[in-house]
């Protein structure tokens, strides 16, 4: 047996040379490939997601290619191929099915395009700026200033709220007022104090002045929706303006709920 393994590897030694000559052209090529869709991809300033599909095709292409090229080479029927193929799917699938399905849903995020790259979302209970798209995972830049990669999985079983539109981050939160405080009080001694002098903190051409609107009463109070514009991509902004507005938003209502004293 050790001699019929000797005698095949002697005469296709020269198969293993060209196998090894191919292969590293096709690498060259597939390296250069990468370079200049990465070049091109900045030039025409396509979407990061578009530039990940393209990526993912070139490989599998470029796999296929290798492997059909030491095939020929070595003049082995494809039915090897086929049946190895079937072979190896099917360990995957055994052992690896979450990881199988993760790329699946990884392809209909790609595809479908329920958010892009920079984009503000909220994912079930998760919200950060989109900050890659793989056919693994979805990484969000949360409020906490940390990367958070979601399974794809998990993005396509839960509801997805994009709070990006026209160029903004549309970010919308509650403040709450119980009774006491007239709607007339509210707007007029606490948020609209509050938001003036926010937007003359730091509005510019690019932050728009926040909105605040009545969202419901009830037996137990009111509750209002504050809504901040802040540039698409600049969630950095949105968490640290967000807490400075709340700020305002209190200090207008401490000096409501305590009027200065008359001396």
């Amino acid at each position: 047996m050790y001699e019929e393994v000797f005698s095949w590897l002697e005469a296709n030694a020269w198969n293993f040379v060209y196998s090894a000559i191919i292969l590293a052209i096709i690498y060259a090529v597939y390296k250069s490939s990468m370079r200049l869709l990465s070049s091109r991809a900045k030039k025409r300033e396509l979407e990061p997601h578009i530039v990940n599909i393209m990526k993912l095709l070139i490989r599998i292409a470029f796999i296929t290619v290798s492997i059909s090229s030491v095939f020929q080479i070595f003049n082995l029927s494809t039915n090897i191929f086929v049946s190895a193929s079937a072979l190896i799917g099917a360990a995957i699938g055994f052992g690896s099915s979450q990881t199988i399905n993760n790329i699946v849903a990884g392809f209909y995020v790609l595809i479908s395009q329920p958010f892009k790259v920079k984009d503000y979302v909220r994912i079930g209970d998760l919200e950060g700026q989109v900050e890659e798209i793989s056919v693994n995972y979805t990484s969000l830049y949360t409020p906490t200033f940390n990367l958070l990669k979601v399974p794809n999985t998990q993005v396509i079983s839960t509801k997805i709220l994009n709070m990006t539109h026209e160029g903004y981050i549309k970010y919308t939160y509650s403040v709450n007022f119980d009774h006491t405080y007239t709607e007339d009080k509210v707007f007029k001694e606490i948020l609209e104090p509050a938001i003036n002098e926010f937007h003359q903190s730091y509005g510019n051409g690019d932050i728009r002045i926040p909105e605040a609107y009545l969202e419901s009463a009830d037996r137990f109070g009111k509750s209002y929706k504050i809504r901040l514009f802040i540039p698409k991509g600049d969630a950095k902004m949105l968490y640290t303006l967000q807490p400075e507005l709340n700020q305002l938003v209190m200090k207008y209502f401490d000096k409501v709920r305590m009027p200065p004293k008359v001396a």
